[in-house]
């Protein structure tokens, strides 16, 4: 029993938000930002889950070598949702009713297994937010690790 005690003495969670300035429509790669945190948090195993506080931008964990990828995609999502679609919604700009389609069609949260106190990504992935705005904005993303701290 006293080892379930230490084991349970070690778990840790830790919440905390970032500030993601984006410059407008695109990827902003926020991988560095959340890697610098998670070491700050002294997370050492467990699992961190990133979730974005909008509805019109997004997150993704996506190829970070080629930039092609980044904008093969956008323009995949501009076909999916075009701005110029036969939209009710109109209050926010006319680029507003494609941004809550493109979030809805990706991601608002990720989760992400953290072990050696760094996050468990393939050699060519990255963290993104996704900004479906065309004007920049400023973006909130709430990161929970839980797990051991080391």
């Amino acid at each position: 029993m006293p080892e379930r005690e230490r084991d349970e003495d070690r778990m840790h969670q830790h919440i905390e938000t970032i500030i993601i300035e984006t410059p407008g429509q695109g990827f902003t790669d926020i991988s560095r930002d959340v890697a610098r945190k998670l070491a700050a948090a002294g997370a050492s195993e467990g699992l961190l889950t990133l979730f974005i506080r909008h509805t019109s931008a997004s997150l993704t964990i996506q190829e970070n070598a080629d930039p092609d990828v980044r904008h093969d995609l956008l323009d995949a999502l501009a076909r999916l949702a075009p701005a110029d679609g036969d939209y009710l919604h109109t209050v926010e700009g006319p680029d507003d009713m494609p941004a809550h389609i493109k979030t809805m069609l990706t991601q608002t949260s990720l989760a992400v297994p953290v072990s050696g106190g760094r996050m468990m990504l393939g050699t060519w992935q990255g963290l993104y937010v996704v900004e479906h705005r065309v004007r920049p904005h400023r973006r909130e993303v709430v990161l929970h690790f839980s797990g051991e701290a080391g």
